[in-house]
């Protein structure tokens, strides 16, 4: 699969890309007042959700078709290109007749591959933008099984919308970022536009700026923002949506870093990576091999393999360690238990 760069000729110049709106199109006036201010802002794209699916029942759930209207009066009166979310077959076909621009499948319908299926048939050819949101877990095969499903129905204009994953618990962010994932995407589909959403990930206003600044800073394309004429009152998502206004200031105070700058400063940086790798390598080569032995000598000794108290102890003397080294407890902690797991699986092998 070579997906290609997005290719609408009036932004695919622009970095980032911004596609911007209401959380949910809510009244006519409402979708016209807050394009209307986006648009003076130099926003190009508008962005509402027509259907609005609930984790459970009894919130906002959209103004459904009688809210396609609006979007189509908005794009009349102010030129911007449109964007909705659809999430079955009956959703594409409305969108379609009306003559909407763009297109996004949400992060609950790329968690179902039957969905994304009869979406894909149903779109089957279609030369719009299907953006895909990532799904709720952080599961790259389904948001890579999603892209895929489009792909082989013919659509090739597909973006991807990475809104970061569901997550249990206390947390900064509403959805964990777990920025690793997205850049895996780009990695399989280098020339794939990738937008960030940081409405969806922080879940608060105040944090779409450092989200946003962090997106351009990894190399994304775009921004998927949720902006309101009047955020407060809006009837979902009011926490994490913003005035035209603060978008506008957002995205004047972004810094765009130069592409062509970097890899040349950066090459003797990463020729240092490099070597450090290909030590870090040699050396877990060595621990292995030791490890291969250790297990060798606790078959012969009818020993077993885990011991409870030196897996404890390897786990405190790295957290130590790593202290005195300002290495995160967090990192230092993964970077063991994923040694020491290997290490057992090696012993395994040997004692087999």
């Amino acid at each position: 699969m070579n997906i290609p760069k997005l290719a609408i000729p009036e932004i695919e110049s622009i970095r980032p890309i911004v596609i911007s709106g209401p959380c949910s199109a809510e009244s006519r006036d409402q979708v016209l007042q807050t394009a209307r201010l986006l648009s003076k802002k130099g926003i190009k794209i508008l962005r509402a959700g027509i259907w609005k699916p609930r984790t459970r029942p009894g919130g906002f759930e959209g103004v459904g078709a009688k809210g396609l209207p609006w979007l189509a009066e908005a794009k009349r009166k102010t030129g911007m290109l449109i964007a909705t979310e659809v999430a079955t077959p009956a959703h594409w076909h409305q969108v379609k007749q009306i003559g909407l621009d763009m297109v996004w499948i949400g992060a609950r319908t790329t968690a179902n591959p039957f969905a994304v299926q009869e979406l894909a048939e149903a779109m089957q050819g279609t030369t719009i933008p299907v953006l895909v949101k990532n799904p709720l877990s952080p599961d790259l095969e389904l948001w890579c099984g999603a892209i895929e499903r489009l792909w082989n129905s013919g659509i090739t204009n597909i973006c991807a919308i990475h809104r970061g994953f569901s997550s249990f618990g206390e947390k900064i962010y509403r959805n964990d970022p777990i920025w690793h994932i997205p850049i895996e995407l780009k990695r399989r589909y280098p020339q794939i536009t990738i937008f960030c959403d940081p409405s969806h990930i922080g879940g608060q206003r105040e944090l779409i700026a450092p989200l946003s600044q962090q997106a351009m800073d990894i190399d994304f394309d775009g921004l998927f923002i949720e902006s309101h004429c009047n955020p407060d009152a809006a009837l979902s998502d009011a926490t994490q949506q913003i005035t035209p206004d603060t978008l506008d200031y957002i995205l004047k105070s972004l810094v765009i870093r130069e592409n062509s700058q970097m890899e040349e400063n950066i090459s003797m940086y990463r020729r240092q990576i490099d070597d450090i790798d290909e030590q870090l390598l040699v050396l877990l080569s060595k621990r292995m091999r030791i490890s291969r032995d250790i297990g060798q000598y606790k078959k012969e000794h009818g020993v077993t393999i885990l011991q409870s108290t030196r897996y404890s102890e390897i786990l405190d003397k790295g957290n130590k360690t790593g202290s005195r080294l300002s290495l995160s407890p967090e990192f230092v902690d993964t970077i063991m238990k994923s040694i020491h797991e290997e290490s057992v699986k090696v012993q395994m092998e040997v004692m087999n």
